[in-house]
């Protein structure tokens, strides 16, 4: 068998592994709500992630004690604390205060859109690059603005430093950033549910059982690594780049 049959063999194998997942029945194409085409399972999936958060950060929090903390507590406040500590050492303290929510927000987030897709019959948010681009661009243009805010018009200096003819590298430097975040994201999160759908077509006969339950579980611990790595590293790098911009030599 040639290459290129094999990769349509497998293109093949694929689709009749994401049909036979749909048992929720969402459609193929994108859907039109007048604000342009949406793809419909990636927008009800992040709606679902935005609840699940909600409901997470208010169980956690609307019963806290200092002495007998819950075991939800005990893993927001963990969480919470290393954030801050990545924050204080790339920030000025007070810089980096006012940036906690923001911060903790972003990778709690980040966080349950890369691990929603190991539920059987579920789809990571994260797996569709439109989410992890509009989140980048959000990220670079507040970027942009707190360099403006703390900087004012010295923040432009960057740009034409050492020399003015470095100019045109620069913007390509600072347009590669949001890139870079989008697609480092996408693609370890749906190389991952690619790599299960590859099990699930290896072993048909899972397909049938609760959206491929064996083949989650097989997969289950290095996911879950990789979901908690790239929702670091995507927060980390976001941290970065706000000290860069905000740093009084920049």
């Amino acid at each position: 068998m040639s290459a290129e049959a094999a990769h349509e063999a497998s293109k093949d194998m694929l689709e009749v592994v994401h049909e036979n997942l749909n048992i929720w029945g969402f459609p193929h194409d994108a859907v039109n709500f007048g604000l342009g085409p949406m793809d419909l399972k990636t927008l009800v999936m992040t709606w679902i992630v935005m609840a699940l958060v909600i409901l997470f950060t208010v169980a956690a929090t609307r019963n806290m004690q200092l002495k007998r903390p819950g075991k939800l507590q005990l893993m927001v406040e963990e969480m919470y604390s290393f954030l801050k500590g990545l924050a204080y050492e790339n920030l000025d303290p007070k810089k980096g205060a006012s940036l906690m929510c923001l911060l903790f927000s972003l990778f709690i987030f980040l966080l349950f859109c890369n691990l929603w897709g190991l539920i059987p019959t579920m789809m990571s948010p994260t797996a569709n690059v439109n989410t992890t681009l509009g989140m980048a661009i959000a990220v670079f243009i507040l970027v942009q603005v707190l360099g403006l805010y703390y900087r004012k018009l010295s923040y432009f200096k960057h740009f034409v430093e050492p020399f003015v003819f470095f100019l045109p590298l620069v913007i390509i430097e600072e347009l590669s950033k949001p890139l870079t975040l989008a697609f480092r994201l996408y693609g370890n999160i749906y190389a991952g549910e690619v790599l299960i759908a590859v099990l699930l077509g290896l072993i048909p006969f899972t397909i049938n059982f609760f959206g491929g339950f064996i083949a989650m579980v097989v997969w289950l611990s290095f996911s879950i690594f990789v979901g908690f790595i790239q929702a670091f590293i995507f927060t980390m790098l976001t941290i970065a780049y706000i000290g860069q911009v905000t740093a009084e030599h920049h």
